[in-house]
């Protein structure tokens, strides 16, 4: 069966998934493969309950009179699809990546664009060779605008994925320290997530830009682009307002904009959801509804108000750069302040300066404790008493059993893997 005959049935469907699971009636189950399963061997238990077709890669689960069909690979016929239904909806796309922002700022654009148009974006973290193909594989017939959000920790990656979502609008959040094991410094990360530009490039089509950020401006120059920033000499201009309180407010067309986010470092996520609505033809009272009623969830900068404190919850993610953003805004929060900060993984050869130049920035910040939890944490050096060590969330939740924190703010941040959004006796 090739893609095509697939893709016939495929707009009859409108539904396929990877996992037996989330099987649906008259679905089409592909058969993925990955380190530890093997999709084929699910592919009649797919029929069993209700797929209409299942793709598999391998010849001897084939059985075409139970509408299990053989392709060469089951990956690249679900991308394939993929680009063909984005090619069929014929409406915009809008692409971005980045190292640090990328489902905040989607989902602010999002918030915005959904003011005006029927919006449809990448769920939760599916940014990858496997979530951005599904994603556009669930977008309705009747969306007017698509938002995709690519994640990459190597290059080639972001080509990829832009070469499936095609993308005609694009937009960059930072270069960052992210994936720096994968990507080989921060160098290969400026270069895999340019990607994005050389594709836009290619095909003539349109990037924003955060002016204030000169790598940016440096690599679109030949790249027809919306700027943006807090400056006179862009297509949008967005003000910072400073203000006395944790949450980010920016002015906009002289309309305060409160929003729901902590830390300046959100205000270029903001700015590019203003440009692109303004871009797109929504007004200002409008984007501003849109931001003031978007509340981050997934543990990403989440203000959680306690009867005597407050959790700054950022433990979705962290790298380098993210870390120094996040402890760079927490202190300036008003009162006594805790940080509990976990490893940041795919450093490779960068990550014990990098986890030093993380506890040493702390230390010079003089937060009133500072509890550091993992590996490679726990190799750091430092003679400060306020600094506490734990080889793992375990061990912590077992000395705050007897060593509650009294501060009246606690900052919680860290790579996903470790956990701390699971942390107890907090």
């Amino acid at each position: 069966m090739n893609t095509a005959e697939i893709f016939e049935q495929f707009l009859k469907s409108k539904n396929v998934t990877t996992d037996t699971r989330n099987i649906s009636k008259d679905c089409i189950f592909f058969a993925l493969k990955g380190a530890n399963f093997n999709g084929n061997t699910f592919a009649q238990e797919a029929i069993n309950q209700g797929a209409m077709l299942a793709i598999v890669d391998e010849k001897e689960y084939e059985n075409n009179s139970q509408n299990i069909f053989l392709v060469h690979n089951a990956l690249e016929t679900l991308q394939d699809l993929a680009r063909m239904y984005r090619k069929h909806l014929q409406i915009p796309f809008i692409g971005l990546t980045g190292s640090n922002g990328k489902t905040t700022t989607k989902e602010l654009i999002s918030a915005v664009l959904k003011e005006k148009f029927k919006t449809h974006y990448t769920f939760g973290n599916l940014n990858n060779h496997i979530g951005v193909p599904l994603t556009i594989l669930s977008i309705p017939e009747d969306t007017e605008i698509a938002v995709i959000e690519m994640g990459a920790n190597h290059q080639k990656e972001i080509e990829l994925l832009a070469s499936i979502s095609q993308p005609d609008f694009g937009y960059i959040t930072n270069f960052g320290k992210a994936h720096l094991e994968g990507f080989g410094g921060i160098e290969g990360v400026i270069k895999g997530k340019s990607e994005l530009y050389d594709f836009l490039r290619a095909n003539k089509k349109t990037a924003f830009v955060n002016y204030n950020d000169p790598i940016q401006v440096e690599k679109t120059a030949d790249i027809n682009r919306i700027t943006f920033s807090d400056q006179n000499n862009t297509d949008v201009q967005i003000e910072l307002i400073e203000n006395k309180t944790e949450y980010l407010a920016v002015k906009y067309k002289n309309l305060d904009i409160h929003s729901h986010l902590t830390g300046n470092y959100n205000f270029s996520n903001i700015s590019c959801a203003i440009a692109i609505g303004q871009y797109f033809g929504i007004d200002a009272e409008s984007i501003k509804n849109g931001i003031e009623n978007y509340f981050p969830s997934n543990n990403r900068s989440q203000i959680i108000n306690k009867e005597n404190y407050k959790i700054v919850m950022d433990a979705y993610n962290a790298n380098p750069s993210s870390m120094e953003a996040s402890l760079n805004n927490f202190v300036k929060f008003e009162g006594s302040k805790t940080i509990i900060i976990g490893d940041m993984f795919e450093l490779g050869d960068e990550a014990k300066t990098e986890h030093q130049r993380v506890l040493d920035l702390a230390e010079r910040l003089n937060f009133d404790q500072i509890f550091i939890l993992g590996h490679h944490f726990s190799e750091t050096i430092t003679t400060n008493p306020n600094v506490k060590k734990f080889e793992d969330r375990k061990a912590f939740e077992k000395y705050l059993i007897d060593n509650p924190i009294k501060t009246k703010n606690i900052l919680i941040k860290g790579s996903h893997g470790m956990r701390l959004d699971l942390l107890e006796n907090i």
